[in-house]
């Protein structure tokens, strides 16, 4: 119902009037008109108080939809909300008559119109300061309209102490509520007040909004998004808001994690929107605690339509190969290079070979993966083509390792090596290849290759990765240049971070130990040692089962060592001690047992190392220093196991070529059956490969 006009002490005032002074921008001299006329009636002055807020609301708003922020500043200044919300606080009286009732429910609906201008014009009044915040370059101004923003949701829990009333939910209150809740985080944020933006961001996720389902999916994308990329380290949530029994994020990436989470969630069930970005947050903060194979399941759970098959499928079988599940991603990628689903599809081709790649077993299926990339690629792009050529390499690599023949190992070999110098020249510039050509060549012994190799991939990378300076040590070492291999080693440990050193001081201890320095070997060993218990005691970020057990593994290989050398100075009550360490780790492993029983045939304890060394076989078949061991020691018990010994022997030269020992001890068996010819090949090919010998395996 509209008031004609307004009158108190036998003067009256056209509403029409004063509403003409607004328009025209006269706020004060309509103000000044309201209160001559109604001075002597506080109930009438009240009303006109409150019609002048509604109409300084009302101008700043239309200033500012002109795009006036100083002028709209200057007209919301004088807005007191305190005193709105005080009003707008009172109490409505229950009252029984229906004639009452009806009063106070108009009444009511007044006062929430006049309490959505009022927090209306509060809220222009924070996103003008923003602007002019924006503009100055000013974070004061940023924070003025924070607190602004604040006092907007301070005073709707004021007006509305139980939460907004359902009656109001798709109201115009409702809207300014949802965009100040929204916008108070950016602004903390934007002032640089980064424990304040926390505070607002989990304020607006806990209290009582009635936010719509989008509003509140975009602060909680918003919170984790900054969590996971702020670089402030948010504290636990308030003790008053956790419930007892619920699970408590305990760092950012935790708690990021759980909001993406919760997000992926609803959008699979259709309460919001699907939103890419998000899958993508997930992925990235997954990927940094390596729990790659969760990435795949939320794939997996994704509602059909959004992704095709095939990418669903070459997505999950990225995640699993990330998570070390290398056997269901390739049943994922067996599924798809089918001939009724993608035969063609070039990256799922290159993931196959790449997997396959790791495993002897599987090589053959690479080279077949990679050959059809090769040709997929051809005319389509250089750069796919060569990654194609070097992942053939590396399968035939592979598969030469499990020739049935040395003729076949040769032609594998031979080709391994044309398709890395092929792929090369198509990715001049990518230093991984130039890496694994020189560990082609190492394993080859073409030291010198090897040599030029290692140096030009650590030229390439600037001498920033560890496995660089490591295959130019090994290379170095290979040629008996054990002194300069040990200044390769002291360089990366200068260039390598402390917790990144553990592989660099095994290698330096093997150096000191083929160098004839064992006291220094032992006392590296020991630095070693406390390296690797200190990462197992480190807490940090989130491990996968993976990451764990390499460490663990590291320990094992350490207390392993030890042994080894305790046991060549002949320091037995050591070397023991050393063997049960690692027993502990890692109790079912054949290199434990071919330890236990170097040191048995080192004290004539000729039954326990032979008991030894076929324990060591019945855990692992292709354990080929238990094969060569218990086929030497076999040879010395006499003729009578010459045929076992030269059968463990060839299997042991089958598995790795380049065991100088197997030769050795293959000629030596050999010579006793009276095959001179034989023999002398066999302890020619000892000899070269004992000058090429490495302290530690290239592979």
């Amino acid at each position: 119902m509209a008031v004609k006009e307004i009158s108190a002490n036998g003067i009256s005032i056209k509403t029409s009037d004063v509403v003409a002074m607004l328009d025209e921008g006269n706020i004060q001299e309509a103000e000044s008109s309201l209160r001559e006329g109604l001075s002597l009636n506080h109930e009438l002055m009240t009303l006109a108080r409150q019609m002048m807020q509604e109409a300084r609301a009302l101008l700043g708003r239309l200033e500012y939809q002109k795009g006036n922020v100083e002028a709209a500043l200057r007209v919301f200044e004088g807005i007191d909300l305190q005193a709105a919300v005080q009003r707008f606080q009172a109490p409505v009286e229950k009252t029984s008559s229906r004639r009452s009732r009806s009063r106070s429910e108009s009444l009511q609906q007044v006062s929430q119109h006049a309490a959505s201008l009022v927090l209306e014009a509060i809220y222009l009044k924070s996103k003008s300061l923003q602007k002019l915040g924006r503009v100055t370059g000013f974070d004061i101004g940023i924070a003025e309209a924070a607190n602004e923003c604040n006092s907007v949701l301070d005073a709707v829990e004021k007006i509305f102490p139980q939460g907004i009333p359902e009656v109001l939910l798709d109201s115009r209150l409702q809207d300014i509520v949802s965009k100040a809740v929204e916008l108070l985080p950016e602004l903390w944020k934007q002032a640089g007040m980064f424990e304040e933006a926390i505070a607002a961001y989990r304020r607006a996720l806990l209290n009582h909004w009635n936010l719509d389902n989008e509003c509140s999916a975009q602060i909680q994308k918003q919170f984790a998004a900054f969590l996971l990329y702020g670089g402030v380290e948010a504290g636990a949530p308030s003790l008053g808001s956790q419930i007892d029994g619920s699970y408590v994020p305990r760092n950012n990436l935790e708690e990021a994690i759980l909001l993406f989470t919760i997000l992926l969630r609803k959008s699979c069930l259709g309460v919001i929107k699907w939103d890419p970005e998000v899958l993508e947050h997930v992925t990235f903060a997954l990927s940094l605690c390596s729990l790659t194979s969760v990435i795949a399941t939320k794939i997996e759970e994704v509602i059909p339509g959004i992704f095709t098959r095939s990418e669903q499928w070459i997505d999950m079988a990225l995640c699993y190969a990330g998570g070390g599940q290398n056997i269901v991603a390739l049943n994922l990628l067996r599924k798809l290079l089918s001939k009724h689903e993608n035969p063609n599809e070039l990256l799922a081709l290159l993931l196959g070979s790449k997997i396959c790649s790791e495993d002897c077993l599987l090589a053959s299926e690479g080279v077949s993966y990679a050959r059809h990339a090769v040709a997929v690629a051809e005319g389509r792009s250089g750069h796919l083509k060569g990654i194609a050529l070097h992942l053939l390499g590396l399968c035939l690599g592979k598969q030469a390792k499990v020739a049935s023949s040395d003729f076949q190992r040769t032609q594998l070999q031979t080709e391994a090596l044309k398709k890395l110098d092929e792929a090369i020249s198509f990715e001049g510039n990518n230093p991984e290849m130039l890496f694994d050509l020189g560990t082609k060549y190492a394993e080859l012994r073409n030291m010198h290759a090897a040599l030029r190799c290692a140096r030009g991939y650590i030229d390439a990378t600037g001498g920033s990765v560890i496995k660089g300076w490591k295959l130019l040590a090994l290379v170095l070492s290979a040629q008996q240049r054990f002194s300069e291999a040990e200044v390769v080693v002291d360089a990366a440990l200068d260039e390598s971070g402390k917790w990144d050193q553990g592989p660099l001081l095994r290698l330096k201890a093997k150096l000191k130990t083929a160098h004839s320095l064992a006291m220094h070997a032992i006392e590296t060993y020991r630095l070693l040692l406390a390296l690797v218990q200190a990462q197992r005691k480190t807490s940090g970020p989130v491990k996968s089962i993976t990451q764990i057990e390499d460490e663990r593994v590291n320990e094992f290989e350490v207390w392993q060592g030890l042994a080894t050398l305790y046991s060549n100075l002949s320091h037995w009550k050591d070397a023991e001690i050393c063997l049960e360490k690692a027993r502990s780790l890692n109790y079912y492993s054949a290199t434990t047992f071919h330890v236990e029983g170097i040191m048995h045939e080192a004290r004539g304890q000729t039954q326990e190392a032979l008991a030894a060394y076929s324990n060591g076989l019945l855990l692992d078949m292709d354990h080929v220093p238990c094969k060569v061991s218990l086929g030497a020691l076999l040879w010395k018990t006499g003729s009578k196991a010459l045929p076992v010994a030269r059968s463990l022997l060839s299997d042991a030269l089958k598995l790795e070529p380049t065991n100088r020992l197997a030769w050795y001890h293959l000629g030596l068996i050999h010579r006793d059956d009276g095959r001179v010819a034989d023999a002398s090949d066999c302890l020619q090919a000892a000899n070269m490969l004992e000058e090429l010998e490495p302290v530690e395996s290239f592979s």
